[in-house]
Parts: structure tokens; sequence; C-alpha cells
């Protein structure tokens, strides 16, 4: 009988016995609603974390599946790409590097040239090539400002002095503008410097002390070459 269980009588002469069935399959249900059935169940943020975990699982076979290789192809990738996006990083620097490296280069009040080669020695012999660096950069910018070919400005960023002092030391502006370069990338870059880093500053420092500047002539109009080489 359609809708209804059918019971058998506990004899043959007795009619059979009918109980409604929605009604006991919604005793059934209410009975196992109540809390003491669940205690045990994921919480609903495991649910949420399980449900994440199955779509990436279904994701990484998609993905194996079309790829050359299966599994071990689609590894490949992926470690391609991240070489790759680290390669990109540490070329370009972080994205703010250009919004930052036009802070001004001395940061504290004026000190001389020879404190500020003393202080890159002196981190150059701890091995904090970083702040080596910098402090080279420094001593190179205010060495030039001592010897009257830059004006002394505080304000004045590693790239513009660079830019200056390329103007009066022609034969050393690229040297000028890659120290430059150094010093934004360790400062403003999130790069670390090496020792080979510190050597190239301290090699430019020597030798722009042993070299004279590029001078107008004043009847002609052009410039004499720089005289390179140790002072008399």
């Amino acid at each position: 009988m359609t809708g209804r269980a059918v019971l058998a009588a506990g004899s043959g002469d007795e009619p059979p016995v009918t109980v409604p069935r929605d009604p006991a399959r919604d005793a059934a249900r209410r009975e196992l609603s109540k809390r003491m059935y669940h205690e045990n169940d994921p919480s609903l943020l495991q649910r949420a974390l399980n449900a994440f975990w199955d779509w990436v699982d279904r994701l990484f076979g998609t993905a194996a599946s079309a790829t050359p290789g299966g599994t071990v192809g689609l590894v490949v990738v992926i470690l391609f790409v991240v070489a790759a996006l680290a390669a990109l990083w540490w070329r370009l620097g972080t994205p703010d590097r250009r919004a930052v490296s036009a802070a001004a280069l001395f940061a504290e009040r004026p000190r001389s040239a020879a404190h500020h080669r003393a202080a890159g020695e002196a981190h150059a012999a701890q091995g904090h090539w970083n702040q080596a660096v910098q402090e080279r950069m420094r001593a190179i910018v205010r060495s030039l400002e001592e010897r009257a070919l830059l004006d002394t400005r505080p304000g004045r960023t590693a790239d513009e002095a660079a830019a200056e002092a390329g103007r009066v030391l022609p034969a050393h502006a690229d040297r000028l503008r890659a120290a430059a370069r150094e010093f934004d990338d360790v400062t403003y870059g999130g790069r670390r410097a090496g020792e080979q880093s510190y050597r190239r500053l301290t090699e430019l420092d020597h030798d722009l002390e042993r070299t004279r500047p590029t001078l107008a002539d004043s009847t002609t109009g052009t410039a004499r070459s720089t005289r390179q080489g140790a002072a008399e």
C-alpha cells in the first residue's frame, strides 16, 4: 500500500497493522537533529577549508592532465614562473623604489669626507656591505663639495650629485651614475650589496681625488681635457 508501512500480525488470524510512513521519518529526522549527534561534526570554517582544498586538488589535477609531462611538467612550469618573477624582482627592486629614491643623500648633520670614509671602512671590516656602500658614496659627494666641484646642498640626492659631478668630471660620468644607482638600490630598493660593490666605489673615490676638473677656456669657449693620474 502506497505511503504506509505494513507490520505483520502476531498470528495469522489478526489483520495486518499499518503505520503511516511520513510521521516515522519525521520522528527519525528530529531525533538525528539533536546536538548530541553532531558534536564531532566539522565546523563551518573547516568545511569551507575542505571545500577549498578539494577545489585546488581538482584544479591541479585538471592542469596536470593538460600539461605535457603530467604532474612533473606542471611542477617544472610553476618553478620556471617563480624563478622568472624572482629575477624580475631582483632586477627592478621593490615597486616603490623610484618613489622613495628621491630622499636626501645626507640624512644627518654634515660630516667630512674623511669621516664618511672611516665609517665606510669600519662597516666593511665587519662585512656590513650595505652600510659601507652608503658611507662611501657620501664620502665621494662630500669630497667633491670640499673641493668646490659641487656646491654644498644638504637636500641633494645621490642621482642629482652624480649628474652634477658628471658635468664637471665627464670622464667619470658613467661610474658616478652607476655609484648612485648602487646607493639607491641598497638604501631604498631592498637589495644587498657585496664586497665588490664597495670596492668599486672605493676605487672611484680614489680616482676622483686624482682627477682635475674640465675647465672652460674663456677665450675659445672650448673645454680642456680632464687630466687623470696622481696629483703632483
